[in-house]
C-alpha cells in the first residue's frame, strides 16, 4: 500500500517543492526576517500536500481517461504507471488527492487567520490550479504552459516568502518569476514524448498546437529569460550580487539546448535531456539559495 501511495504521489519528484520553500526561506532570512521553525514546517507541509494533490489528481484522471495506457513512460514523463499496474487502487488515488487538498485548504485558512485575508489571493488560485490542471487547463495551450510555473513560482515560492517575511519585495517577485519560468519549462519539455497519446485524449498543450520544434524555441526563450531576469535584478540591486551564483547552472542549460533542438521530433532520444532539465530545475534555485545565504541578512 505504501508503495502505491508513493507512486501515486510521485514521491521522487517532491524535492522540487522542498527546493522552492528553501529558496523562499533563505530569501526571507536574507531580507532581514528571522525564520520561525514551526511556521517553516507548516508552510512546507502545505507545499508538499499541494504537490501530492496535483500529482494524485493527475494519476487518477489520466488513468480514468485511458491516457496512462497510451503513453510510453520515461523516468520523467508519462506518469508513474502505478494505477496501470494496480487498477484497484484508483479510488485510493482519488482519496489521496482529496485529503491532500484538504490539508492545503485547512493549513491555508489557518495562515489566513494568522496573517490576514490577502493570503487568499495566493490560496484560492492555488486550489483551483491543483484541481483543474489535468482536467481543464491541459486543453488550453497557454494556460497549460503557464499554470505549473504560476503554481510553483508565484503561488508557492512567493507565497511562502510572503508568509515568512510578512511582506512582498521586488527581489522576491524576481525569484518567483525565475522559478515560474523554470517549472513551466520542466512541464513543457516533459510533454514532448507524450504528444501523440495526449492528442488522442483531447489535450491541447503547446507541443500539440505548434509542434515540438517551435515549442523547443519557446523553451529556449523562457530558459534564457530566467537568466536575464537574474542579471537585471542584480544590476538594479533588487538582489545581492552573490545571487549571480545561479549563473553557474548556465553550462547545464547550454548543454541541454542543442539536444532539445536536435531531438525535438525524436522523443525516444530525449530521455537524457529530460533528466538534465529536472537537474536544472533543482540546481539553479539551490545556487540562488546558496548565493543569498552567502550575502547574509540585510542590516536592520
Amino acid at each position: 500500500m505504501l508503495k502505491i501511495l508513493c507512486g501515486v504521489a510521485r514521491a521522487n519528484f517532491l524535492t522540487l517543492t522542498l527546493v522552492c520553500i528553501a529558496l523562499a526561506a533563505v530569501a526571507s532570512w536574507q531580507a532581514g526576517h528571522p525564520l520561525q521553525a514551526g511556521l517553516a514546517a507548516l508552510v512546507t507541509l502545505i507545499g508538499l500536500a499541494a504537490h501530492i494533490s496535483v500529482n494524485a489528481f493527475n494519476e487518477y484522471f489520466d488513468f480514468k481517461s485511458g491516457l496512462d495506457f497510451l503513453t510510453e513512460r520515461t523516468p520523467f514523463s508519462g506518469g508513474s504507471g502505478t494505477l496501470v499496474e494496480n487498477p484497484h487502487a484508483s479510488t485510493m488515488a482519488l482519496v489521496l488527492a482529496l485529503l491532500s487538498l484538504l490539508v492545503v485548504i485547512t493549513g491555508g485558512l489557518y495562515l489566513v487567520s494568522q496573517h490576514g485575508w490577502p493570503l487568499l489571493l495566493i490560496g484560492i488560485p492555488g486550489v483551483l490550479i491543483i484541481y483543474a490542471y489535468t482536467q481543464y487547463l491541459n486543453k488550453l495551450p497557454l494556460a497549460c504552459l503557464l499554470a505549473p510555473g504560476l503554481g510553483f513560482g508565484v503561488l508557492m515560492t512567493l507565497g511562502a516568502f510572503w508568509v515568512f517575511a510578512g511582506e512582498l519585495t521586488a527581489g522576491a517577485w524576481v525569484l518567483a518569476l525565475i522559478i515560474s519560468l523554470l517549472v513551466s519549462n520542466l512541464l513543457l519539455l516533459n510533454q514532448f514524448p507524450d504528444l501523440e497519446a495526449d492528442r488522442q485524449v483531447g489535450r491541447r498543450h503547446l507541443p500539440i498546437v505548434i509542434g515540438r520544434r517551435r515549442s523547443a524555441s519557446v523553451y529556449c526563450l523562457l530558459a534564457l529569460g530566467s537568466y536575464l531576469l537574474l542579471i537585471l535584478a542584480v544590476l538594479m540591486q533588487l538582489l545581492p550580487w552573490q545571487s549571480l551564483l545561479g549563473l553557474f547552472s548556465l553550462p547545464l542549460l547550454l548543454k541541454l539546448l542543442p539536444g532539445i533542438f536536435k531531438y525535438a521530433d525524436r522523443p525516444d532520444q530525449l530521455r537524457p535531456y529530460l533528466g538534465m532539465n529536472v537537474l536544472l530545475c533543482h540546481l539553479y534555485p539551490l545556487l540562488l539559495s546558496l548565493g543569498l545565504y552567502w550575502a547574509g541578512p540585510l542590516a536592520g
